[in-house]
């Protein structure tokens, strides 16, 4: 169905995009519509009404954009790869990329794959008036990484606690950065805050004053 075009006609493009919504089954945010042509009416009785005439397309999904995007930029790269799953959730495309040269897609830290989710952004976003976000993952090697950040974070929170001291974590990305606030934001003991300048940017878990 995806970048399906459908003409119509009706006695006024409302009445044409509507007819071409319910033969798709969509709403009108999930469509593109061109007006072909505007209705017209009779004219001193010698010229019959002139139908509204509309050609409506299916939009493509931000998911499916970011996947086919994602493709071509492997593909360049001439990586051996397979996409294992693409999940699109609160303006986020996640995409979990399995295959032999894992390895060399991730890079030193994550490094590769931080710049390839760079510009797949940036690519992805350029004629977009609502930006959407890709997360590239490798062998779920993301994923699992925030779950460790995650326990650290926690893990570190407890010792704050206990020790009445605040601790400042090793440098990490942004995304990383993110990770840790955004666990330990719910903590009414706690605030986390961020210092230093990039590329040596670090987490700070101090108790609320």
């Amino acid at each position: 169905m995806q970048g399906q075009t459908i003409e119509k006609k009706g006695k006024s493009v409302d009445e044409a995009v509507k007819a071409a919504l319910d033969e798709l089954g969509c709403n009108i945010e999930d469509v593109t519509v061109e007006i072909v042509e505007e209705p017209s009416k009779r004219l001193l009785g010698f010229m019959g009404n002139k139908p509204a005439i509309v050609k409506v397309s299916l939009r493509e999904k931000p998911e499916t954009e970011a996947r086919k995007l994602v493709e071509t930029l492997l593909h360049e790269m001439k990586i051996d790869y397979q996409i294992e799953r693409v999940e699109w959730k609160n303006g986020i495309a996640r995409i979990n990329i399995i295959g032999k040269d894992m390895g060399l897609l991730i890079g030193r830290k994550g490094e590769t794959l931080n710049a390839l989710q760079f510009i797949a952004g940036l690519m992805l976003n350029r004629k977009r008036e609502e930006k959407i976000r890709i997360v590239l993952d490798v062998e779920d090697y993301r994923k699992k990484r925030e779950q460790s950040l995650e326990s650290l974070a926690l893990r570190l929170s407890d010792k704050v606690k206990e020790t009445q001291k605040n601790v400042i974590m090793r440098p990490m990305s942004s995304q990383e950065r993110r990770i840790v606030h955004t666990v330990l934001q719910e903590d009414p003991v706690l605030v986390t805050y961020s210092m230093g300048e990039e590329p040596n940017r670090k987490v700070v878990i101090a108790l609320k004053k």
